[in-house]
């Protein structure tokens, strides 16, 4: 049937006991969050998600999010992890609580400005193209110190870490770079609030475990295979 959900219950127990066995195998134990990417997704999916204890929605789009946002259960908490473009802040910022794509200084400025006019301190990740691929986002790893210094002096901001999506197929490769790259920021930048690495999918969750990630953005796993092209 059309409406049948149950499949997201077998994914979801799937999923939730994999990352379990990951953080366990590496990570003693740690809880790490697993964001449920809703991308091309309905609603009712999303909705059976939450039920089943997805507590974290990252979406990709603003338009699409606006859409479908009213549909949501209440009391969700919702990431945006897409690209975002500095003129779209404004209709997001009192929705999300943690931006996860922050990938120029002046986005970053934007994000502040849209954060003080609505007295809220947002919090925000450097998006890092650790590949330094053209087709992705995302800031060189070696530029990264310079635009964390940046954001630190942003009044509105709290930056709490880094996200990033490596190169097809080479998570082996550029995973452990990410974890290296964050734990040096971490200590030149000296902040309590650094605690935050978002890297791992569908594909690569269990290794971005392994390699320090705290959150693991999972769609396809979760909700099934999608038509992107929507």
């Amino acid at each position: 049937m059309a409406d049948d959900l149950s499949y997201i219950d077998r994914n979801y127990e799937s999923i939730v006991s994999r990352v379990r066995q990951a953080s366990e195998k590496y990570r003693n134990g740690e809880e790490i969050s697993i964001i449920g990417v809703t991308k091309t997704v309905s609603p009712q999916a999303v909705n059976r998600s939450i039920d089943l204890g997805i507590k974290v929605l990252g979406e990709n789009r603003v338009q699409e999010y606006l859409s479908k946002k009213d549909e949501y259960r209440k009391g969700v908490d919702v990431h945006f992890i897409g690209h975002l473009q500095s003129n779209k802040v404004k209709y997001i910022i009192n929705d999300v609580s943690l931006i996860h794509s922050v990938d120029s200084e002046g986005l970053a400025r934007q994000i502040n400005s849209q954060a003080g006019k609505n007295s809220k301190i947002q919090d925000i990740l450097l998006e890092i193209n650790i590949g330094e691929e053209d087709s992705k986002s995302g800031i060189a790893a070696k530029d990264a110190a310079e635009l964390c210094r940046a954001v630190l002096e942003m009044e509105n901001l709290r930056l709490r870490g880094l996200m990033t999506i490596p190169p097809v197929g080479q998570s082996e490769k550029f995973l452990p770079r990410m974890q290296e790259l964050f734990a040096e920021l971490k200590i030149k930048l000296g902040s309590a609030d650094f605690d935050t690495l978002s890297m791992g999918m569908s594909g690569d969750f269990e290794e971005a475990i392994r390699y320090g990630a705290t959150c693991v953005r999972i769609g396809t796993a979760l909700y099934g295979a999608r038509d992107y092209t929507k």
